[in-house]
């Protein structure tokens, strides 16, 4: 029996059910195995605990996390705590703390999920965005002069670090090798930014060198917008810095159907810190505590949870109940179906039984 911990923060709105449904469905998951234990370390950070303590995580939360094998997370974000608050007191501080420099994020149509793209289906759509997850655009570097007054200056500083870059992309055609089609496109606006991008691109050439084997090529990131909507099956691996990735991976799950379904994942390579599993869907306060909130972004994070901790047969079962049911048409009201969250969870974990 191999037993791991996860630390279960559902944090914010739909992100309290769809845990819960995601956690059912890895349970049932192990139950089936015999030989897989995940124990929950039941974590109630939030923009909720930030409005009664002032931060969105205690002092410790970092060692707190990190005895941890992996974090299981729903959504942060809420009416009444600006979004930059909930952002960088807890999501950030994680990544970056936990080296979780790899954000991975499947694009993929599933059977049972209409596109808004003309003429397309499954196989069409199918290819990994890797986004720089610790630095570049997003870096925590910069300021504000003569606030609120007639010569106010906003300075906001991007960092590229050669480490940073260099590892990002290597990841990306490490995971083109495992690919049926090879092929790495990067992300750039060398045209017009004319400092950090031309720094990736050349790194991006020198990787490349590495790996004759492996087709690769390069789009500035406007006409890689258009192309993922005209050309989406010329996609394999995309590797992007942290705001073209950011934008790509909302634009993917788009061209793919629904953002409701979208997973990622925040990895730490090295396995070091634990890595942060998350759909991509965000708190959704509209719907929540209605019980239609679509699980399935959550369960397919379940997926990649297990493969990344070496249960690769396990996260194959899941996600090929996941797919089965969405086939059949048990969906949520987001993508065109009339199942509650309750409903779409339970014929998941019965199809898991079936196929099991």
């Amino acid at each position: 029996m191999e037993k791991f911990q996860i630390a279960s923060i559902p944090g914010d709105g739909i992100g309290k059910e769809t845990v819960t449904a995601g956690r059912q469905v890895l349970d049932t998951v192990c139950n089936i195995h015999g030989g897989l234990l995940l124990e929950y370390l039941d974590i109630g950070w939030s923009c909720e605990y930030y409005k009664k303590n002032g931060k969105m995580m205690p002092d410790d939360g970092l060692d707190i996390l990190r005895p941890c094998d992996a974090i299981f997370l729903g959504a942060v974000g809420y009416p009444g705590v600006p979004d930059h608050i909930s952002l960088w007191g807890l999501l950030l501080p994680i990544r970056r703390n936990f080296q979780q420099y790899i954000n991975l994020r499947p694009v993929k149509l599933l059977k049972g999920v209409q596109t808004p793209l003309a003429n397309r289906e499954p196989g069409d759509i199918d290819f990994l965005v890797i986004r720089e997850n610790n630095e570049g655009e997003y870096s925590n570097m910069g300021g504000r002069l003569y606030q609120d007054t007639e010569q106010e200056v906003v300075v906001q500083n991007t960092v590229f670090t050669r480490i940073g870059v260099e590892r990002v992309i290597r990841y990306a055609f490490e995971l083109a090798r495992r690919t049926d089609r090879h092929k790495v496109s990067s992300a750039t606006k060398s045209n017009g930014i004319n400092y950090t991008m031309p720094f990736w691109d050349e790194i991006f050439a020198e990787i490349s060198s590495e790996y004759p084997e492996i087709t690769s090529n390069q789009f500035h990131i406007d006409a890689l917008c258009a192309r993922f909507v005209t050309h989406p099956q010329d996609f394999d691996v995309v590797v992007a810095s942290n705001l073209f990735g950011d934008i790509l991976t909302d634009l993917g799950p788009a061209i793919a159907g629904s953002i409701g379904i979208a997973p990622s994942a925040n990895i730490n390579p090295t396995r070091e810190f634990p890595s942060m599993f998350e759909p991509v869907h965000g708190s959704a306060p509209d719907i929540a505590g209605k019980g239609i909130a679509n699980p399935m972004g959550q369960i397919w994070c379940g997926s990649m949870m297990l493969d990344h901790l070496g249960f690769q047969d396990c996260g194959e079962l899941l996600m090929k109940a996941l797919t089965d049911t969405l086939a059949l048409g048990m969906t949520t009201a987001d993508i065109g179906g009339k199942s509650t969250t309750k409903e779409v969870t339970e014929a998941v974990c019965d199809r898991i039984q079936q196929l099991a």
